[in-house]
């Protein structure tokens, strides 16, 4: 089984941090393609972090609250 890291995207050309803000998925949920799993805060505006692949959660990097630069690793996918 392949696994696929979720990163935080970069939002806007002046981004580059965001925080975890809270998870929508846990470890053991599958996700769809493009679903969200994760809200992030960055330069005062929330957006969602999406997977980028169908399959399930096996493990979240970055705990809610944490701040980390734009596409760090916050979660892992297995397809």
């Amino acid at each position: 089984m392949a696994k696929v890291k979720v990163l935080l995207p970069q939002w806007g050309m002046g981004m580059s941090e965001g925080t975890i803000t809270n998870w929508l998925k846990e470890v053991g949920d599958e996700v769809s393609e493009e679903e969200p799993v994760a809200n992030a805060e960055a330069e005062k505006t929330e957006d969602e972090i999406l997977s980028p692949v169908t399959g399930r959660i096996v493990e979240i990097l970055v705990q809610a609250g944490e701040t980390v630069p734009v596409r760090t690793p916050v979660a892992v996918v297995e397809i």
